[in-house]
């Protein structure tokens, strides 16, 4: 059986590919079950949500600028809110009105990215 940790991995590895159009969107058990391969991300509204916080607004702006590439990278642009010391991320496939498996590799690519 595959852990848990493993799983994360993974799928910060994949890459977003483009909707299908018969694409459809997560049900809310896929969506909890993909929860869990990434961490304090939450399901809200619609969309798949994370807070960050920092010591600064320098540290902040960077953040938000790497997330920026990651998602130009992707092809996968998420919702950014951020303030003096902190940044909202949240995911969402429009393509689709709902929660893809892209969501979750783009949260996974941030996290990842935190991580380093």
């Amino acid at each position: 059986m595959t852990n848990i940790n493993s799983q994360k991995s993974e799928l910060a590895q994949k890459h977003c590919k483009a909707c299908a159009g018969d694409t459809k969107p997560f049900s809310e058990d896929e969506i909890r079950q993909y929860l869990k391969k990434v961490d304090s991300w939450d399901y809200s509204q619609g969309n798949i949500t994370k807070t960050f916080k920092f010591k600064n607004y320098y540290r902040t702006v960077a953040f938000v600028n790497a997330v920026a590439w990651i998602a130009n990278r992707e092809d996968h642009h998420p919702d950014i809110e951020f303030g003096y010391r902190t940044c909202r991320v949240s995911f969402r496939t429009h393509a689709i009105d709902g929660i893809s498996e892209n969501d979750f590799i783009a949260a996974a690519k941030v996290n990842a990215m935190m991580e380093e």
